[in-house]
């Protein structure tokens, strides 16, 4: 994995932990969440056929069923060249505007980020 030097290590930390999330389970996305307290809420893609979910708003509902009140980074590794609004909308949701949403590629390097 390539590491930003302007990344800190808990922010390194939900990239790392989003990269795991789409290995381990074969999907497109992985997703990873921190919330107010430090916690990290870790997500894969959801394709049912009833249920469709992005890695990062499935994250987020992760969070907030298990009682955050807010985020304070959120981080996607997936092979898309940029971050869905409805991405971003949800976490604006939870964690207001200007929270950072980080995304990278496969390999872990940071292709991109943005505020919700």
């Amino acid at each position: 994995m390539t590491e930003r030097a302007d990344l800190g290590p808990e922010d390194q930390k939900i990239i790392t932990l989003a990269r795991s999330a789409r290995a381990r389970n074969g999907v497109p996305e992985g997703a990873a969440v921190r919330d107010e307290m430090g916690r990290t809420y870790v997500a894969g893609t959801v394709g049912l056929p009833s249920l469709s979910l992005s890695a990062l708003r499935t994250a987020v509902a992760m969070a907030v069923a298990s009682g955050a009140g807010s985020l304070e980074a959120a981080a996607v590794v997936s092979g898309a060249e940029g971050l869905a609004e409805a991405d971003l909308a949800a976490v604006r949701d939870l964690g207001g505007a200007g929270t950072p949403v980080f995304l990278a590629g496969p390999d872990g390097a940071v292709r991109a980020s943005a505020t919700a």
